[in-house]
């Protein structure tokens, strides 16, 4: 799927779009397994809007935005869990990350058509740190994205310079990080945007016509451990690729209770 010069490009910026990741009969099933979530989550009265709260936007704008996001989406559509283990996808993952690639967490992101939530500027790195920083988010277009239906923004290089400080639920001051600042990854369905945990990235409100669907894969290389015990998942550390080198720590250390 990708050469040593699209991986020299990724190490550099810190993201890297992939054309043409998932046929479009692929596309059409996880569309098909996203619209199949949201009418469950409504008739199991778990629906909830997922906009996310802060100061980053006039509070009158800012209650009119709407986001449908439920995680671990593997769970619930068979769908996914072939997306996750795709070829394709490992052909990618194994460049950039490693021979040894394990799943971290799933989740779908649904800007729908005209008031579709916006993202501050942020890093996922304060969400779940890792040692080795290999944590990357693969994030699969289910429709053309733009900058009119809200495209995701990235600060191409931005992951070199570490770990920043975060306001709020880990957003950074939109004052200094504006997402018009953030360069725009135009994608198309089946495109597949692969960007590092410490890259700057957001996107602002679907201010079109047009529903926005994405799902989100995040992955990690098999030896790169978590900083601190958070945001576990029943599905954390599936191997997507190779093999797992530490045979002690193949899942996260927790207890039923």
């Amino acid at each position: 799927m990708i050469e040593q010069k699209d991986v020299d490009f990724y190490k550099e910026n810190g993201y890297l779009l992939v054309k043409g990741v998932f046929n479009q009969q692929e596309v059409e099933e996880m569309r098909q397994g996203v619209e199949g979530i949201i009418s469950r989550a409504a008739q199991s009265k778990n629906d909830y809007n997922s906009q996310w709260q802060g100061d980053f936007l006039p509070p009158e704008e800012l209650k009119k935005l709407v986001l449908k996001g439920f995680h671990d989406v593997h769970y619930h559509d068979a769908a996914f869990m072939r997306a996750v283990i795709h070829p394709n996808m490992a052909a990618v993952l194994t460049q950039i990350i490693g021979p040894n690639v394990q799943l971290h967490h799933s989740k779908m992101l649904v800007k729908p058509p005209e008031n579709g939530a916006a993202f501050p500027m942020h890093q996922d790195y304060p969400y779940f740190p890792h040692e080795k920083h290999t944590m990357l988010a693969a994030s699969v277009h289910l429709d053309h994205a733009d900058e009119e239906n809200g495209c995701l923004r990235v600060i191409p290089g931005s992951h070199r310079t570490g770990s920043l400080p975060h306001v709020g639920s880990y957003y950074l001051n939109h004052k200094e990080y504006p997402i018009k600042e953030g360069t725009p990854c135009v994608a198309e369905a089946g495109d597949v945007l692969f960007f590092n945990y410490l890259t700057i990235h957001g996107s602002e409100s679907n201010k079109s016509s047009r529903t926005r669907r994405n799902v989100l894969f995040q992955y990690r290389d098999a030896s790169d451990f978590p900083t601190e015990n958070t945001h576990f998942d029943w599905g954390m550390g599936l191997m997507v690729s190779g093999k797992n080198p530490n045979f002690t720590k193949v899942k996260p250390d927790y207890k039923i209770i």
